[in-house]
């Protein structure tokens, strides 16, 4: 489990023991940085842990910001967590996955990549989140060849704290806009996350997933 939030970390590693009983490698880590990603990959190959079988990217940061208002600062922090953070990670835990026989990669998108918006966040966002989908494919074929999967997850409106600055008049149009009338629940994404990092998704690899209440059907 890597994050750069320590005691939010420390707070998700405690509840997975004490809900599974299952060990935890806790790993203070910045996605947005090679040295501190390949350290923390090589903390993991050095554990006692059971190899590496799937890798989960869900980090990831909003932007509401317009295009020509958009700083090169900004469009580079978004890009750099949203969708390099997940490049960073694949080159640093595949290898081991590849050594360990089995592997599943599970990356985060969003709806916003599929329809360049509308949501919270505007076009920084939806370019980086597009970055992924195509980063998850080229993944996808890449490395199939060792029993490898890689897939997307497409959520739409997700009740999680990452729209800063976000009102409730705001959170509540957003609801409304989705045909179910209700945001996607954290648990339900995670449920497709577990379900694609199993074995019987093997055969599943290059989709992309949409999770988002109707909001976008393609």
């Amino acid at each position: 489990m890597l994050d750069i939030d320590e005691v939010a970390l420390k707070i998700a590693a405690e509840k997975v023991k004490s809900e599974f009983g299952q060990p935890v490698l806790a790993i203070h880590c910045n996605i947005g940085d090679k040295k501190s990603v390949d350290a923390a990959a090589q903390t993991v190959k050095e554990s006692n842990m059971p190899a590496v079988g799937a890798v989960a990217n869900v980090a990831g940061i909003a932007s509401p910001s317009s295009f020509l208002e958009l700083s090169l600062d900004e469009w580079n922090r978004v890009y750099a967590i949203n969708c390099t953070g997940s490049f960073l990670v694949c080159q640093a835990f595949i290898p081991q996955m590849i050594a360990g026989g089995y592997g599943r990669v599970v990356n985060m998108s969003s709806v916003t990549a599929q329809h360049g918006g509308g949501v919270f966040s505007k076009t920084s966002y939806a370019a980086a989140k597009a970055g992924v989908i195509g980063l998850t494919r080229g993944l996808a074929r890449e490395f199939a060849q060792y029993g490898i999967t890689a897939n997307a997850i497409c959520p739409g409106v997700v009740d999680t704290d990452i729209r800063v600055g976000s009102t409730p008049e705001n959170e509540a149009k957003l609801s409304e806009a989705v045909p179910m009338r209700r945001q996607c629940k954290p648990e339900e994404v995670a449920a497709l996350y577990v379900w694609l990092s199993s074995g019987d998704a093997g055969y599943i690899t290059g989709t992309t997933q949409n999770i988002n209440g109707g909001a976008y059907i393609a």
